[in-house]
């Protein structure tokens, strides 16, 4: 794409779209929480059988990231989501239509499918845009995330009792299968290193996927510690998406109006944290190129600390744990942006979507069991119990690790620009 009005054009139309499909799909994704007593009365679940149903879905989406990884370097991104799209719809509808419990941890399990197909999309936007703006779109993206949380939680509190938990998902379903048609015609492929200042006269096409290049991505002894912490960091995002409304339902004793009273401004403040900290990484970035887990970890700090005061706040002082779970939500997504960013950096374009996958597949790998030993706990003690000791204990882990990949990534990050640079004196020789 050589016309540079065309080439951002089709950068802004990729985005919207990009934003559409993560918006919807995470509210599909992330409904299942609100809707869990509806969901857990309708098959007589137990709390371990609910937190088998996530775990399900969770390993499906594990299983397949190094699979939608390697597509996607090697194949059209946008015809790869679209496809991605279709698969989200299907195996939603599957879910809405079973009615036994085998059958619906079967479908639900099965709408793990199309979760890891994000690294393509990620991917696409590095090659649209430079590094040095990369953590803010990617922060904007993740907005996604707490809004369709929210939407989620408004369609579960406000429609469920009216429609029916089925219906609901019927509606999502049927989304997806409209949207993927919209990005099969709407989203363009670029050459990967689109955006890198060192290829700009380099012919980008002939550098391709190959599994040497691929493998050399666990050379880079940052991101040792980067994929160490992704194995734990998701785990506390497990346990409070799926099971946080039980908790203030059941632990705290919240009516539906309470409840949403307490999460929707907190969903907001969560979403704000997403573009917050991938602003603050890329500002901290031009000063230094630790800026990124920098930020990161201000963030896994701030968010336990102000965790750990939430859940010991009295249930009858409800003002005060809104406000605590606000300043929680806003520090949790910090890390987020800014660790999808710094794999880029370090990282060839053409394996971007691979390093990404890898980094997706160790986290889900990791934390797909979240939800399981959530409810184990849970069942055993209480479900304010279960979030706080695996949050506090996750965020501990990842923070460590987080300050050793600040200590070794300038090294790494030097090491790919060096490669950039190889290729761009390699082609003008030629």
């Amino acid at each position: 794409m050589k016309n540079p009005d065309a080439f951002k054009r089709a950068a802004r139309v990729s985005t919207i779209l990009f934003f559409i499909f993560m918006l919807l799909h995470q509210t599909d994704k992330l409904l299942i929480g609100p809707l869990q007593t509806q969901v857990m009365e309708t098959f007589h679940m137990t709390y371990t059988q609910w937190g088998a149903i996530n775990t399900g879905a969770l390993l499906v989406g594990a299983i397949l990231y190094p699979v939608w990884g390697w597509l996607n370097d090697r194949y059209n991104r946008g015809k790869l989501l679209a496809l991605a799209s279709l698969i989200w719809g299907s195996t939603t509808w599957l879910s809405a239509i079973v009615k036994t419990f085998p059958a619906f941890l079967v479908t639900r399990s099965s709408t793990g499918i199309d979760d890891s197909s994000y690294p393509g999309m990620m991917s696409l936007l590095a090659d649209y845009y430079p590094p040095k703006s990369r953590g803010k779109v990617y922060g904007i993206l993740q907005l996604t995330q707490p809004i369709g949380y929210l939407l989620g939680m408004v369609l579960a509190l406000m429609l469920g009792g009216v429609i029916g938990w089925r219906f609901i998902f019927y509606i999502t379903g049927s989304l997806g299968v409209v949207l993927a048609i919209a990005i099969f015609f709407g989203v363009k492929d670029v050459p990967r290193g689109s955006s890198e200042e060192e290829l700009h006269n380099v012919e980008k096409s002939k550098y391709k996927f190959y599994w040497k290049t691929a493998i050399a991505i666990f050379k880079k002894r940052s991101l040792w510690f980067v994929f160490a912490q992704g194995f734990i960091g998701v785990f506390p995002w497990n346990v409070i998406t799926y099971y946080f409304f039980g908790y203030l339902s059941t632990d705290r004793g919240y009516d539906s109006t309470t409840q949403l009273l307490i999460m929707a401004p907190a969903v907001l403040f969560m979403a704000a944290g997403y573009p917050l900290g991938g602003a603050l990484g890329d500002r901290l970035f031009k000063r230094t190129q630790r800026g990124r887990l920098i930020a990161g970890a201000i963030g896994i700090f701030m968010g336990a600390v102000l965790l750990y005061f939430t859940i010991h706040t009295p249930n009858p002082q409800v003002f005060l744990f809104a406000a605590l779970l606000m300043g929680t939500a806003l520090f949790m997504p910090f890390a987020s942006p800014n660790i999808i960013s710094t794999i880029y950096d370090v990282t060839l374009p053409e394996v971007r979507s691979s390093a990404n996958a890898i980094q997706n597949f160790i986290e889900f790998i990791g934390s797909a069991a979240a939800p399981l030993i959530a409810g184990i706990i849970a069942d055993k003690f209480s479900v304010g119990t279960a979030i706080l000791s695996i949050c506090l204990t996750a965020w501990a882990l990842c923070f460590l690790f987080i300050l050793v990949a600040i200590a070794l990534i300038p090294k790494d990050i030097n090491a790919m620009h060096r490669q950039l640079q190889e290729r761009a004196e390699a082609e003008k020789a030629a």
